[in-house]
């Protein structure tokens, strides 16, 4: 029912910045949960950080003071700006809405690589 489209990945060397985006197909208005996951090789997909329909904003303690997660609802975008990158920030970056209510189900983009060199 929603397609979500990343954009924004590339190859940087470390202390750079990237900006991802992620557009949704449609507008949510049910109580949602938008954010970023990141999974590397050979590891387990991970929680980077997540922006609820309320406001409300979470991050991993890894990426704390360094990433930024932001909506703009009228554009159906999330975004994440990412500074001060680090070689263990590489990962494909996935794109996540969580629709929790009433739904309880989640839509994932295609993935975006981001590449930190040292």
């Amino acid at each position: 029912q929603v397609q979500l489209v990343e954009s924004g990945g590339g190859l940087v060397q470390a202390g750079g910045s990237l900006r991802l985006s992620c557009v949704a197909s449609r507008n949510i208005f049910s109580i949602n949960v938008m954010g970023w996951y990141r999974q590397a090789p050979g590891k387990q997909r991970e929680l980077v950080a997540t922006f609820t329909s309320g406001g409300r904003s979470n991050y991993a303690d890894s990426v704390k003071g360094r990433f930024t997660i932001s909506r703009d609802n009228a554009k159906n975008t999330v975004y994440l700006q990412m500074n001060s990158l680090k070689p263990e920030d590489t990962a494909v970056y996935y794109c996540n809405l969580r629709i929790v209510t009433p739904d309880g189900y989640d839509y994932w983009g295609q993935g975006t690589q981001v590449t930190v060199s040292s």
